[in-house]
């Protein structure tokens, strides 16, 4: 994304998440000249309030009634406003815009990224949004290595020569909600933050990643050492973000190994807690913007299909 900035809108690009909405008018260059958000994901617009919802935003910022739209993300999702077909991987993340589908009847040229999917037996996997992500750092320059996108459902994507070749979701996010909101360890856990210096946050995460360490048998020792030790317990929230960190850590270790660099697609206090469970896994790591990356991939797929 490099030249002169103009002020005349090449494409607007939507990030339609489950819960969220991101909209951005970008120009030739990909710069940003306009962007909204709101809490209008695809939850919100089922079954039939998606190009409503968008042609408010679009009004909002001033676009053209003929401005082309590229959409990444759940808009695209089985019962979402027009299913676009998973690719399979190993796929190539800079040919994304080869498998959009068009909006039949929308009012402007809209066309929706697919997701991609991974078929191996036993490891079955989707994705739909962080495909997009991954391609902006693919024509940001990250070809080869791997990307953890931590979250709710965190994945973690090994990339070679531009492909995405494999990917792993990890429940994470959804494990300690669930946890912390519907389990005998509800009222253990309580209120309030943590720091990622905390040592019970790094001996969770230090546990995980020791050689045999097993996840569900260290979930009841949080309940067992407030009721043994009292106040001198470690901090269970801490421990258990860092047991539940540590596991996906732990496990995508085995399976990559250390060699590649991490991309670590995250902000704010969850990159910092990533940050410092990849360092005591002995991972070399770099921090990703989402939003920039996610742009960028919608961006490039729009070059493709209108430049």
């Amino acid at each position: 994304m490099t030249g002169q900035t103009s002020t005349t809108p090449f494409c607007a690009a939507i990030d339609w998440g489950t819960t969220n909405l991101r909209v951005w008018l970008l120009d030739r260059t990909g710069a940003v000249l306009g962007e909204r958000a709101s809490g209008e994901g695809m939850r919100a617009c089922m079954p039939d309030r998606f190009e409503t919802v968008m042609e408010s935003h679009l009004a909002a910022l001033g676009a053209a009634p003929d401005l082309p739209v590229i959409v990444a993300g759940m808009a695209g999702a089985r019962g979402g406003w027009r299913e676009a077909p998973y690719l399979t991987a190993p796929v190539g993340l800079y040919a994304l815009h080869a498998g959009a589908v068009v909006v039949p009847h929308a009012s402007r040229d809209v066309r929706i990224l697919p997701g991609i999917c991974q078929r191996l037996p036993g490891r079955e996997d989707v994705m739909r949004g962080e495909e997009t992500q991954l391609a902006g750092a693919v024509a940001g320059g990250l070809t080869d290595g791997l990307v953890c996108l931590p979250g709710t459902h965190s994945k973690w994507a090994a990339i070679e020569a531009g492909r995405l070749v494999s990917f792993t979701t990890f429940m994470t996010g959804e494990l300690f909600a669930v946890i912390g909101g519907h389990t005998i360890l509800k009222d253990t856990l309580g209120e309030g933050g943590f720091a990622p210096a905390d040592p019970a946050f790094r001996g969770g995460v230090a546990d995980m990643l020791a050689e045999g360490a097993a996840l569900t048998g260290r979930l009841f020792s949080l309940r067992a050492a407030s009721l043994l030790l009292g106040p001198a317990a470690p901090d269970p929230r801490a421990r258990l973000s860092g047991l539940l960190i540590g596991a996906e850590i732990a496990a995508a270790r085995a399976a990559q190994g250390l060699d590649r660099e991490v991309g670590l697609v995250a902000s704010g206090l969850q990159a910092e807690l990533y940050g410092t469970a990849l360092d005591l896994a002995g991972f070399r790591c770099q921090t990703l913007d989402g939003a920039a990356l996610v742009r960028r991939g919608l961006h490039d797929a729009a070059r493709a299909l209108w430049g």
